[in-house]
């Protein structure tokens, strides 16, 4: 490692006399030393891929970061950087420029509306287009208003501009970046029966997607989610499941309901701590109800992770038999410690959490440069003294963005009889865990990375590959579906 550091110092002082373009080596230079240092899974993946490979990496980023000048180029070259290592628990954030941002002029509404008014506008009355959606047949294809929050949208058949095939418009808007009129998405036609989107973000940039798709007859979704629409319509439909997925999938809240007459359905966006008494709350308020239903369904899709002890009071409802949890190790560095000091530190903590803290805290400084468990073994036992009659099987959705805290979860949850797994392979983000960040010398960079290490590597690894399902949804059994298929499964165990 050290020729690799001297051999990038050798670089800046050649090159001095160029202090815009040597910045952004500067910058990896930093980057590379405070992650060989610091991160715990640094040498595990140099045992791996070779000091060799390593350097010929570095010589490969060195000699790309002489030529940026660019701030934004300079972002996109560290985190590039960073993938030799791992995709996820690891980045390097650009950091705004705080003086920059004081000195911005906030401009008012009508100047706001003054910068986008050249943007393309589709002139036809509200009178005349809500007239002519009234007269089409069924609430099917692409025309018809839609909301996507904070705009109502109109969308016709476009036979005026012959490079899309139909064009939406605003009718309503309740912000000053969009006003009546203004051509807010195009959809343009590939191949029969196929399409793509242009839809323009709240600066009139530009997004485009290439696949677009209804979800039942009045969602329309385009980048999987990254933009969906809803139909305005008068009359009720039938199209129960669709209606769940996205109060489910859209909501930055948990809630539990009764989906059938032996199904209940918890929902967890998120395990962040901020959560935790929410999540709590949900669970102690319907224990009659849970334990008293056959099934359980606990969707957990497009949870990142969060806290640990969000999910503790899950355990009950599905547990069966004692759980292995595999515990880690810490990598001990003066950077890294400092995070522990600074929960020492906390005035709220009581004298007995300050006194275990004090002790880690030694523990830790006595090995510095070795990985250090915390507790008294590599793998903790969990029992419990009751196993609940009810629910008798739990199904948790998971799909590719199940990450973190969240695969911790469903590590432990997999250990009981009771529960299966459907949906995707989960993310892959928990080898390295317990994310710590330092900010660049610069000050434009700030760089997260992990403290930890699992005692599971190497013998079962989850970075890179994820937790498999045991019921794989494939793409033919679409996302709103999932509730339903996993109902039909488990009834039919």
């Amino acid at each position: 490692m050290k020729k690799i550091i001297l051999f990038i110092s050798l670089i800046l002082i050649s090159y001095n006399g160029f202090s815009q373009t040597c910045e952004c080596l500067s910058n990896l230079k930093w980057l590379i030393e405070t992650f060989e240092k610091n991160d715990a899974g640094f040498q595990y993946v140099i045992d791996k891929k070779g000091e060799n490979s390593y350097q010929v990496h570095n010589k490969l980023y060195s000699e790309k970061a002489l030529v940026i000048s660019d701030l934004n180029e300079c972002h996109k070259l560290l985190n590039d950087w960073t993938e030799f290592f791992r995709k996820n628990h690891l980045n390097v954030q650009l950091l705004s420029n705080k003086k920059n941002k004081k000195n911005e002029i906030k401009l008012t509404d009508k100047e706001i509306i003054e910068k986008y008014s050249n943007s393309e506008k589709y002139n036809i009355k509200k009178k005349k287009f809500n007239k002519y959606i009234k007269k089409l047949k069924n609430n099917e294809g692409f025309e018809g208003i839609w909301v996507s929050e904070p705009y109502t949208i109109g969308i016709i058949k476009d036979n005026i501009n012959p490079n899309r095939e139909y064009v939406g418009f605003i009718i309503n808007s309740q912000s000053p970046y969009w006003q009546d009129n203004q051509v807010k998405l195009e959809i343009l036609k590939t191949k029969e029966g196929q399409y793509t989107m242009k839809f323009y973000m709240r600066d009139h940039s530009v997004h485009k997607f290439d696949k677009i798709e209804f979800y039942g007859k009045n969602y329309l979704i385009a980048g999987s989610g990254y933009i969906a629409l809803k139909r305005v319509v008068s009359e009720k439909t039938n199209e129960i499941n669709i209606e769940r997925y996205f109060k489910a999938i859209y909501s930055n809240k948990a809630f539990l309901e009764k989906v059938s007459n032996n199904t209940v359905l918890l929902r967890i966006p998120s395990f962040r701590s901020s959560n935790k008494a929410l999540i709590d709350s949900i669970l102690d308020s319907n224990d009659k109800l849970i334990r008293n239903t056959e099934n359980l369904i606990i969707d957990l899709r497009y949870n990142g992770g969060g806290d640990d002890g969000s999910f503790a009071n899950i355990t009950p409802y599905y547990y069966t038999n004692p759980i292995r949890i595999i515990g880690n190790a810490l990598l001990s560095t003066e950077l890294n410690n400092k995070r522990m000091v600074g929960y020492m530190n906390n005035p709220d903590l009581s004298n007995d959490d300050k006194k275990w803290y004090k002790e880690r805290v030694d523990r830790l400084n006595k090995h510095i440069g070795e990985f250090v468990n915390l507790n008294d073994n590599s793998v903790r036992i969990q029992t419990l003294k009751e196993i609940y009659p009810n629910p008798k099987s739990v199904a948790i959705l998971i799909n590719e963005k199940c990450g973190s805290t969240t695969e911790q979860f469903l590590l432990s949850a997999k250990q009981s009889t009771k529960v299966k797994l459907f949906g995707t392979t989960t993310l892959g983000s928990l080898d390295i865990s317990n994310l710590y960040t330092v900010i660049s010398p610069t000050k434009k960079f700030k760089l997260w990375y992990g403290l930890s290490k699992s005692y599971r590597i190497p013998e079962m690894l989850i970075d890179e590959k994820g937790i498999q399902p045991d019921y794989y949804f494939d793409n033919e059994i679409k996302p709103y579906e999932w509730i339903d298929k996993t109902i039909e499964i488990l009834n039919n165990k």
